[in-house]
């Protein structure tokens, strides 16, 4: 018979499951996402942008701001590359799996037993050609998912050099992560690129044909779980609510975010996740799971207060003058000197006007993976008595 616990925990993952749609707030209880370490999950392949990268911009360039205080600065680590004051999203997952924190892919002498994590800060989904095409202005580093697969390609090829060991199965308790990508694609077209919602619109199927593309290469190489995240929304950021201001109060949602940049997300996000169906039905045997960051986050949003987060702060950044209430009379961003940082970042959504607080990534791992665990079809070990 199951213990009394694992009955327990079974019990809470599946009430947050049932009442995790942002509308229901009358149900809080975070489950005990250690259960998910009956996945048995070995390693973990880690994709993406800011959002998810562990220290491989920082290889690239020493001098970014999240090189130094005060980003880093609620971690023990200190300042890692990690664009949040501690922990990422991916950082708890990898916990919550039972396994240690991904290395960054650039780092000399990493060990990657235990997975690779290949996200670069800024990174796109296009490439910087394709990018250029649009006369969107790109970077001089083109650090886009299609390089980061290469990456994996040149990391797989050199592991198998050294284990001898190629097998197809090997890769069947890993866990691959494509994602979230394609946001900075957007904030490139929006801002730099000055493109209207309808011509972002027309981007849509490319981005996701890249991530669809990335889906396919990972199958190829023996992944049997697979994880594609959704875009978080971009109109409850502090710094596209400060630099889109409107005033047109109905260009704002009940929660002052900005509907027609969320409604766009729920266009990219609604394409993707028919891209992923049909990936399914092609791929029977590999199991391609979507992500859902966007209802994630409103479900935080829409139950901050009950969370501990200041309700007057939700979409202020902690760190730096960003956010709707912001006057814009400082350039210099979070990490610079005389960069104002709120006390408690635990009370704060944001960390910088984009990304967000370690507080904030723990309860949307928390959420992502209850979401996650009866899609990935684990079978929980149970105790006898």
């Amino acid at each position: 018979m199951p213990s009394t616990r694992v009955l327990l925990q079974l019990w809470i993952i599946c009430q947050f499951y049932l009442h995790a749609r942002p509308e229901m707030s009358f149900d809080l209880q975070l489950p005990d996402i250690r259960v998910f370490r009956s996945c048995n999950i070995e390693k973990i392949y880690q994709f993406g942008a800011s959002f998810s990268d562990t220290g491989n911009e920082l290889v690239e360039d020493p001098t970014i701001a999240s090189s130094r205080l005060p980003y880093g600065e609620s971690s023990l680590q200190g300042p890692t590359g990690r664009y949040s004051d501690g922990l990422l999203m991916i950082d708890y997952i990898a916990l919550a799996a039972g396994i240690p924190l991904l290395n960054p892919y650039l780092k000399d002498d990493a060990d990657f037993s235990h997975g690779v994590n290949f996200a670069v800060g800024g990174a796109t989904a296009l490439s910087a050609n394709g990018l250029a095409e649009k006369n969107i202005p790109v970077t001089a580093i083109d650090n886009s998912l299609g390089t980061q697969v290469e990456w994996m390609s040149n990391h797989f090829s050199s592991q198998c050099h050294l284990d001898k060991d190629c097998s197809r199965g090997r890769l069947n308790n890993s866990l691959f992560v494509i994602g979230e990508i394609g946001r900075n694609d957007y904030n490139r077209a929006f801002g730099l690129g000055n493109k209207t919602f309808a011509e972002a619109e027309e981007m849509v199927p490319e981005v996701v044909e890249v991530v669809e593309n990335a889906v396919r290469r990972v199958i190829g190489l023996g992944a049997s779980q697979v994880i594609v995240p959704g875009i978080f929304p971009m109109g409850c950021l502090p710094g596209i609510l400060e630099d889109f201001k409107s005033n047109d109060k109905s260009a704002y949602d009940e929660h002052q975010c900005l509907k027609e940049f969320n409604n766009f997300v729920a266009f990219h996000n609604n394409y993707l996740q028919k891209t992923i169906i049909t990936l399914q039905a092609e791929n029977p045997h590999t199991t391609i799971v979507y992500a859902d960051y966007f209802n994630a986050f409103k479900w935080i949003l829409y139950n901050a207060p009950r969370l501990g987060f200041d309700a007057t702060s939700v979409l202020e950044g902690c760190c730096g003058n960003t956010g709707p209430t912001s006057d814009a009379s400082s350039t210099e961003g979070c990490g610079s000197s005389n960069v104002p940082v709120c006390s408690n970042p635990d009370r704060y959504i944001n960390w910088d006007g984009v990304h967000f607080t370690q507080k904030t990534h723990s309860v949307l791992a928390t959420w992502v993976v209850a979401d996650m665990i009866p899609k990935l079809n684990c079978v929980l070990q149970v105790e006898d008595h």
